[in-house]
């Protein structure tokens, strides 16, 4: 593992621990050369998820893209980081407990926007400002409508 602070490929493990329901395990290293410490991850390698996109091309899932997607839209809203990942981790557990190989970008952004609609208004109507493409203001306002009721 290459150290973030210095870039050294010599570290020590000083902690390790299971982390998200036994999803992944979460190790604390220190760095021989700096001594600076960081944490990694590791997770299980999953049987890759292909992602269908609109235009029909094809790309594998990304966690770390459906991420950036909500935190973006989560920006400078009460909602934790940890909470984010929980979200991702929720939706692609879901995804892969499908059995298929393939997932549309379409169900994705579905998915995405169920977690955001519960979570909080804000974020739900700036991700699916973008995922929606809206175009004026009136989309904007009917989509405000529907979550009013």
């Amino acid at each position: 593992m290459r150290c973030p602070f210095c870039g050294s490929d010599t570290d020590k493990v000083v902690d390790s621990r299971s982390s998200k329901n036994g999803q992944s395990i979460r190790r604390r290293r220190e760095c021989l050369e700096c001594n600076q410490r960081f944490t990694t991850y590791e997770y299980i390698e999953d049987v890759s998820l292909i992602v269908i996109k609109s235009d029909g091309s094809r790309e594998p899932f990304s966690r770390k893209k459906l991420l950036v997607g909500m935190t973006i839209s989560c920006a400078k809203r009460p909602i934790s980081s940890d909470r984010l990942d929980e979200i991702a981790d929720e939706i692609k557990q879901k995804l892969e407990s499908r059995g298929e190989r393939e997932v549309s970008s379409h169900d994705i952004g579905e998915l995405i926007m169920e977690h955001l609609k519960k979570l909080d208004d804000v974020a739900y109507v700036r991700f699916a400002s973008v995922y929606r493409k809206f175009s004026d203001t009136t989309e904007f306002l009917e989509e405000l409508k529907n979550i009013q009721k």
